[in-house]
């Protein structure tokens, strides 16, 4: 039994060394690729929420490097901070020592203060954005929570769908005004492909009669969803266009309110390490949203892995998207 449990951990082991090689070779092959795209986002502003760290971080390195003026919105300004430091050196090291400022190319990061449990909070930030930006020319609503246990936003939402949708919902209203001046601009909404599992309630939408930390992620989800087909409906003939996305599953913070049992954390952490997607990889589709001129135009689609995807019926109902979004715009303060 032990001699077979050892050459099963082999195997794995093997497997993912395998893997992995495999994935450091794509990588490598497709920045190599991307190697003269540098210059690409020059004089185009972006907007990422969560941006200090997992699929956000990753996004902001290579649109900086893209050549991007790169606003990190971030609930923890200290650790924002220190993720932009890191990711100017990485960049500055990866790029070259002409790579800066003064280069022609060159991106730019700023910090701001943004925190999505806290509409005062979401307001103060739009309120500051279009008091000093002139322009935006990409939002990027990237940041979530997963799966907690149940708590409550400053407004008393049920924190995944009040961050996940409500403070997202806010912020891209507040700063559409912004995105149609500085158009063609796009909106690039993160969901997952958990959405499959949600449902929207209207009778219970802040999960006050029953709580389910999973299916409630997923009707978060599902709502970025509904939003972006609703929002891209609205948009039509604007030139800002609106498109929704699903990473794939990647190794980030992002699960930190999973709890694993100690002895079976070698072994998640290893096929983790052999089958998850990194950060850099599950950023692909948002950079390629953000930045590709072979979606110039497009608008409402759902895309996985830089290709668009099929998507169930019920995140194509009409009907619900728009009740959904009557019910946000009160939820928030936009109507009374």
């Amino acid at each position: 039994m032990a001699v077979a449990t050892v050459a099963a951990l082999l195997a794995a082991l093997g497997g993912a060394l395998w893997l992995a090689a495999r994935r450091f070779v794509g990588t490598s092959v497709q920045r190599l690729h991307r190697g003269g795209d540098s210059g690409l986002m020059h004089g185009k502003t972006v907007l990422i929420t969560g941006a200090n760290s997992g699929l956000g971080r990753a996004t902001a390195s290579e649109l900086l490097r893209l050549g991007a003026r790169v606003i990190m919105g971030c609930r923890d300004r200290v650790r924002a901070e220190e993720a932009a430091g890191q990711l100017r050196r990485e960049v500055c090291q990866a790029e070259g020592p002409e790579w800066g400022p003064s280069s022609g190319g060159a991106g730019e990061l700023v910090v701001k203060e943004l925190d999505l449990a806290s509409l005062r909070s979401v307001r103060s930030f739009c309120q500051e954005m279009l008091q000093e930006e002139p322009r935006l020319d990409v939002l990027i609503n990237n940041a979530g929570i997963f799966q907690c246990p149940y708590m409550k936003t400053e407004d008393g939402f049920e924190m995944q769908f009040g961050v996940n949708h409500l403070g997202h919902f806010l912020l891209t209203n507040l700063l559409l005004g912004l995105l149609k001046s500085s158009a063609p601009s796009r909106i690039v909404v993160v969901s997952s492909k958990l959405y499959k599992y949600g449902d929207i309630n209207f009778e219970d939408l802040n999960s006050e009669q029953s709580y389910n930390k999973s299916f409630c992620y997923s009707r978060s989800k599902l709502a970025n969803i509904l939003f972006t087909r609703e929002l891209a409906r609205r948009l039509e003939g604007t030139n800002v266009t609106v498109n929704v996305l699903h990473p794939g599953v990647v190794r980030t913070n992002l699960g930190r309110h999973i709890h694993i049992p100690l002895l079976v954390k070698p072994l998640f952490n290893l096929v983790a390490w052999a089958f998850f997607k990194t950060p850099l990889e599950g950023a692909q589709t948002s950079i390629y949203l953000a930045s590709s001129p072979e979606v110039e135009g497009v608008s409402g689609k759902y895309f996985g892995d830089c290709k668009e995807e099929e998507l169930l019926p019920k995140a194509m109902d009409e009907s619900v998207a728009r009740k959904l979004w009557d019910i946000s715009e009160v939820m928030v303060g936009i109507l009374k």
